[in-house]
């Protein structure tokens, strides 16, 4: 049975009104490799992921928010899990920015949850375009200065991150860790940052 689009956004997000400890259990899972949870991923969604990546969703994906989000988790970071290391992690990138645009643009972004709301951007700050990298910037700001004092902090993090994507960008006007999986190759400025540590 195909996946539908509530319980993407509850394996991705949890339970609804999380507690803290929960909040922060499920957010340790997002930004770290686990082969485990790679491994989770493929077998429940994998076969979505790769009709989401190749435009075969039907327009019930593209009809509400929630609904888009659930499109971008699929194509920006579904994706990374499910073809972690090769080039096929990166194929949806280019649907995920159109998405996250029409969200932001029509305002619809306004109607996710603020952690939800991190996800509809994300696209933009994976992005290896300087014009998009700004606007990341510019939102996850925004979203920070707007978040609760209890999860000021995290949401500080995010737009760090931002800022730190938008830098690479302007520096290298591409990511230099994905060079190996797309079958780039290194520049010597790109070389010497990545034996320093650079990356994300």
């Amino acid at each position: 049975m195909t996946p539908t689009i509530e319980e993407i956004l509850k394996f991705w997000f949890g339970e609804a009104d999380p507690t803290p400890d929960e909040r922060a259990a499920t957010a340790r899972r997002w930004f770290v490799r686990d082969a485990a949870f790679d491994d989770a991923i493929r077998t429940r969604f994998g076969a979505l992921v790769e009709r989401a990546i190749d435009g075969e969703l039907g327009p019930e994906w593209s009809a509400t928010p929630r609904a888009r989000l659930a499109q971008i988790l699929l194509v920006d970071q579904f994706t990374r899990n499910v073809h972690r290391g090769s080039a096929r992690a990166f194929a949806g990138d280019a649907h995920a920015q159109r998405l996250a645009l029409e969200l932001v643009d029509s305002g619809d972004d306004r109607a996710l949850a603020p952690i939800e709301r991190v996800f509809a951007y994300l696209p933009l700050e994976h992005a290896e375009d300087a014009a998009l990298q700004e606007r990341s910037v510019a939102l996850f700001e925004a979203l920070a200065a707007q978040a609760p004092a209890a999860e000021r902090a995290s949401f500080d993090n995010y737009a760090d991150y931002a800022r730190r994507h938008r830098d690479v960008i302007a520096r290298f006007g591409r990511f230099p860790h994905r060079n190996a999986a797309l079958g780039r190759v290194n520049g010597a400025d790109e070389q010497a940052w990545l034996d320093a540590g650079g990356g994300f």
